[in-house]
Formats: structure tokens, sequence, C-alpha cells
């Protein structure tokens, strides 16, 4: 078995890159979990200043008492990233991997690249020692030492610089109490140290992302300590999640959450690409594709640029409302490779079908009340401008139609290696309840009869949180379906004391505008 840290933490800088030549790289990874985080209007926001660097959390965490393959997680924020993960092959380890070999960076840290365009933003994610050698912004966390040895003696373990793994000795023993309470609170703050360490060696801190799954001890409790203790400290930065399952605190915490399950994932792997069987790589793999196209603007130039803030701004219309179902394309079946075009057209059908959604809910059964779409790749503004109008119009009932222009469009011009073309699909899409109803039945089922509870109990929880957790998501899924049936004439849907700033508010742009 192989183990990976349960937390990373890694910084990040920004740079604004020329015309860029169309380089390959290689094929990007994903990884599992299952929830992103919603938006959370930060308090201060400079709107004239452009932010030149962003940090990146990454927290992967190793365990989860719902679905095995969620035990591996990553996020990512521009400057720093917190990692953490317990398995046999990791989605943060295959992430690193993929973005050192996209930046020409070998496992030992130094660049082995042959083009000026791969360290133009190398910064974002790295920082450069005195010796030439490129270091990752990024914090490893976990409450057990095991998961720190397997990464030290991984491939890439020499990447990460030794002072920024922060470990305990006991482990959270799959118990959320133990990581948010207990354990995970005698090591918040050694972890906060190391943070604000690197956060202080950024030129301009834009944001933290954070990957980990919440249906365990430390990914769960203890990410979402960290995750109250980083907003606190940083109000006005943007906070990403990659989760594996839906948590109040990330509902109070973060700007966006990305939602990937492993039930999307099993099904891409069956029915899309057609694998008889399937290992975890695979499915990391498909998190990483997704996860590195999110990030790709923020790294290489192109047509439309976006970074966090501009996507924060375009995606989430209320502060609560901040789930998003990723998807990617293309994805098709390695015999049939050959006969599919690669063409915006095919993007843009892949993109919008179910089956290439990464979240196990089907965007039919609700609206969309923002769209983002990621294009990487030499293609033709006027063509993406006219398969976006057309569909809109070919699917106009899917969308609500009190946000227009809520389809924003970013094209990157460096494709992924061994691909023409590729996009990547964010969609805030009211079907997300699904997923929050699904879970709520679940919960229901075992806390009537207080099953397990005495574990939680007995680490100093009480009951009454319970009970607010889940009336905390039973609100969040009247909210979506509150605004999936509102219509433009709808004057008394909105709540007043809900209404955003107006130094919040979206601006109507057109379609291929780059997003605010």
């Amino acid at each position: 078995m192989f183990c990976l840290p349960e937390i990373i933490l890694t910084l990040q800088d920004v740079k604004v890159l020329p015309a860029n030549p169309q380089i390959g790289y290689r094929n990007l990874t994903l990884i599992s979990g299952s929830l992103l985080r919603h938006f959370f209007c930060p308090t201060k926001i400079h709107r004239k200043r452009r932010f030149r660097g962003c940090l990146w959390l990454i927290l992967t965490f190793r365990k989860c008492c719902f679905q095995p393959i969620l035990n591996k997680c990553f996020l990512q924020i521009p400057r720093l990233a917190i990692t953490s993960d317990n398995g046999s092959a990791w989605p943060s380890n295959e992430f690193w991997e993929i973005i050192s070999d996209e930046h020409g960076v070998d496992p030992n840290g130094y660049y082995k690249g042959e083009s000026d365009l791969q360290l133009e933003r190398i910064s974002v994610y790295y920082n450069e020692a005195g010796t030439g050698k490129y270091v990752p912004r990024a914090v490893l966390v976990d409450l057990e030492p095991g998961t720190m040895d397997s990464v030290r003696s991984g491939e890439y373990g020499q990447l990460f610089r030794p002072d920024n793994f922060v470990f305990g000795q006991s482990g959270a023993g799959n118990n959320w109490a133990k990581g948010h309470y207990t354990e995970g609170a005698e090591l918040v703050d050694a972890v906060m140290d190391v943070i604000r360490k690197e956060a202080e060696g950024c030129d301009c801190l834009q944001g933290f992302q954070l990957t980990h799954s919440l249906g365990g001890g430390t990914g769960s409790g203890m990410g979402t300590l960290l995750l109250s203790k980083i907003r606190e400290e940083f109000p006005d930065r943007i906070m990403n999640t990659f989760s594996v399952v839906p948590s109040p605190k990330l509902v109070e915490n973060t700007d966006m959450s990305f939602c990937i399950d492993n039930e999307a994932l099993y099904n891409i792997c069956f029915r899309t690409l057609k694998l008889a069987s399937h290992s975890y790589g695979d499915l990391n793999h498909l998190i990483s594709l997704t996860m590195s196209g999110v990030t790709t603007c923020l790294r290489f130039p192109g047509q439309l640029n976006a970074d966090l803030r501009k996507l924060a701004v375009n995606m989430v219309p209320f502060p609560r409302l901040h789930f998003f179902m990723p998807g990617f394309a293309p994805l098709t079946a390695r015999n049939a490779f050959n006969f599919r075009a690669q063409s915006v057209p095919e993007l843009m059908s892949q993109m919008f079908n179910s089956g290439n959604m990464m979240t196990a809910a089907d965007p039919r059964h609700g609206r969309y009340l923002t769209v983002a779409t990621i294009f990487r790749g030499r293609m033709s503004m006027k063509e993406v401008d006219e398969q976006i109008l057309a569909i809109q119009n070919k699917n106009s009932s899917y969308f609500v139609e009190w946000i227009p222009n809520n389809l924003k469009v970013a094209v990157c011009d460096i494709p992924p290696r061994g691909l023409k073309m590729s996009a990547t699909f964010i969609g805030n899409s009211t079907a997300i309840q699904e997923i929050f109803k699904r879970i709520s039945e679940q919960f229901t089922a075992m806390f009537r009869r207080k099953a397990f509870l005495h574990w939680y109990t007995g680490e100093g929880m009480d009951e009454m949180e319970f009970t607010e957790a889940a009336s905390n998501m039973a609100d969040l899924i009247s909210e979506y379906q509150q605004y999936q049936e509102a219509s433009v004439d709808d004057d008394d849907v909105f709540d007043e004391e809900e209404e955003a700033p107006e130094e919040y508010r979206m601006e109507p742009t057109n379609n291929t505008m780059e997003m605010i």
C-alpha cells in the first residue's frame, strides 16, 4: 500500500505570460472526492487590483467511511496547497506529477523542460531555491506518521520541503470529533505556522485550494477545522475545496466547492471509457484532468484568461450556493478515439452530457444557475461563440432565465499532451441537491437510532451539533429548490437579507468575454 500524508499545503505566485507557442503536455490526472464547498463573499475585496499571485491549499485525507476511492483528495490554491491521503495511488500525488511534467520539472525538482513558457508562470506553484531547485508551495498534514513516510519514499518524495510535513502520532480513528476537537486541535497551530510562513513568502496571495474527503476523521474533522482557521486569518482570500461529501463547515468557510464522487467516476470508467476493469489510478486520473483544467489559466497564456476570483464572481450568485459539478472532455473509449473528431462542437456536446459529469447528479433534473467552460488548445473564438449560443438556445429550459449570459468562457492556447484540444466544465446546477438529499436521508436513518453517536459525544461533541448540521443541509436543499423554481417575474422570491453587497454582484457580460 502506498500512503500519502493527509494534508499538503502549497503556495504559488502568478505572473503574466506573453504570447504562446503551442506546447504539448502529458495527460493530466484528477483526484477523487465528492464535494467542493460554497462561495463566501469576503469582507474586503479590492476590485481594481489584479492579484499577481495566489495561494493554493491542497488537502488530501486518507480515511473515508462512505466510499473507498474517496480516500484520495487534493486541494490547491494559487500559492498554497494542502494535501492529505492514504491509499494505493492518490490523486494529489498524480496531480503534482502532472503539474511538474507540464512545467518540465523532474521528480527531484530541477527544470528539464524545453520552452520558456514552462517557466513563465512556474512561480504560481513553486518556489525557486538557491540551487535552482523548484519546490512546491505545499504543506502535507496527517494525524499519523505512516503516510508521511510513504510520501518521502515515493518517486516525488524529494520534491517537497521537509519542514512542510506536519503530522501527529495517534491518528483520528476515522472519527470526525477526534480530528476536529481533540487530536486535530492539538496539531492545527503547528499547521497554521507553516501556512503563515509560506503565505508571507508570496508576492500577492490570491487564495487557497483544499482537497480532502469528509467521511473520516482527519480529512473531515481536522480539514474543516483548518478551513475555519484559514478563513479567520485570511478572510479576504479565495478558498476552493475539492471534497468528498458536503459539510456545514464548507458552507461557511469556503468560496467554491467542486463535487467529485466515486459513483460518477465509476460510471465514466464503465460506460464512457468502456474499461472492463479499472484501478484507483484510473479514477485519480479523471480527477486530476479536471483539477488541472481548472488551474490552466493560472499557469499558461491564452486568448481569454480567468483566475480564482473571476471564477467565483461569475459562478456564485448567492454565497451559500457554491457547490459545482465538474466535467472534462474529451472522454472516449481507447478503441474509438481515432474515430471521433477533436473539435469545438464535439467538446461542447460532451461537456453538457450527463455521462461526463463527475458528480452523481443528473443536470437534467435541475437548472443551471451559472456555467463556466475552460478550453485548451488552438481554436477559433468565433466557433466557440457560435457553439455557446447554440447550446444555450437548444437547452434554454435548463438555464435559469433570470441570470442572462450565464455561460462564461476561458481559453488557454496550450493543450494537454496527446490531445489537440480539451475542455473543462464547471456547472452550478440546482440538481446538486440530489447529492445533499441522498446524504441527508442516510444521516437521518442512523441519527434517528443514535447509531455510532457515542463515538462522537465521547470526544466532546454535543448532540445538538448533529441536529444543527441536518438543519443546515435541509436549508441548503430548500435554497436550491427555491431558485430552481424562480422565474423572472417572481419579485418575492429573494430575501433582502440574503442579497449580496453591490461590490460582489455579477456584472453582465457577453458570452465570449473574459470572466469578471
